[in-house]
């Protein structure tokens, strides 16, 4: 399965009879709204995609900061952004897909198939020269039907037991994950037994991808070699998604995605490791 597009790739598919539906998922902790940056400058004919609202449930100690939409509320969204049933969707933000893999993720767990992150991201295609439009595009409504669980998640109840038999690994910086500092959770630190695998190490400094080869020696170094299933997780699910789109680009690998992630960690009384 093709997890990314190029700029010209995109560029190209934008032109043919039946371009794809662009997804914006611009998103960020602090700073502007990614819907204030959207007005400023998108790919035309991109939609806005919300992270809080459309990709995510309400938000609770218990289950995390940005647990999963229910199937209906995921397929309400999708048919805003004008999805079809055999349409292709691209999707991108400001900052190497780390926020955008989540819905490149979420259409995947929902048996949507046809999706791909433009590699690069925003920032690739205005360094080519490519138009932006400040257009707030609202297009006909979609008719896609969608479900749920193509792919694997992990919940809470079974991290414990994943550890003893697979490899989990955490996406956050690693400072977060030795437990120095902690600007979002409770606690500080990590799930025990999981390794660092940030997913800035995914991304070369223009915020593409990193070759096949060398994300695999690096994932390698962390000892997934595909003899045990792995696990991902971050802050709240989302740029552990990340995680998953290199695993996918190297091949072979078939991740699960704990969804409460590190929110909901922390959030109960349950072990914590610190440093590495």
């Amino acid at each position: 399965m093709t997890v990314l597009i190029t700029v010209d790739g995109l560029a190209e598919a934008i032109q043919g009879d039946k371009p794809p539906v662009l997804l914006d998922v611009r998103w960020a902790t602090d700073g502007p709204s990614g819907f204030d940056e959207y007005l400023k400058g998108h790919i035309p004919g991109a939609v806005f995609v919300d992270l809080d609202t459309e990709l995510s449930g309400p938000a609770s100690p218990t289950a995390g900061r940005h647990p999963l939409p229910s199937p209906e509320q995921l397929q309400a969204a999708a048919r805003r952004w004008g999805i079809n049933a055999g349409d292709a969707v691209v999707a991108y933000d400001g900052d190497g897909n780390l926020i955008a893999a989540r819905a490149w993720w979420l259409l995947r767990w929902a048996g949507f198939t046809d999706v791909r992150l433009l590699d690069g991201a925003l920032p690739a295609w205005i360094a080519a020269g490519k138009e932006v439009s400040t257009d707030t595009v609202q297009p006909a409504p979609g008719t896609v039907e969608l479900s749920s669980g193509a792919v694997r998640t992990l919940d809470l109840e079974e991290i414990e037991d994943f550890t003893t038999r697979g490899l989990l690994l955490d996406a956050r910086e690693p400072e977060r994950f030795r437990g120095e500092v902690e600007p979002l959770d409770p606690k500080a630190g990590h799930i025990p037994g999981s390794r660092n695998a940030p997913t800035r190490a995914n991304l070369d400094a223009d915020g593409r991808f990193l070759p096949a080869d060398v994300l695999r020696e690096q994932f390698k170094s962390l000892r997934v070699d595909g003899s045990r299933p792995v696990g991902v997780y971050c802050g709240s699910g989302v740029t552990a998604a990340h995680e998953i789109a290199a695993l996918e680009i190297i091949g072979g690998y078939r991740t699960a995605l704990y969804v409460g992630s590190w929110s909901q960690w922390s959030n109960h009384d349950l072990p914590v490791a610190v440093g590495r």
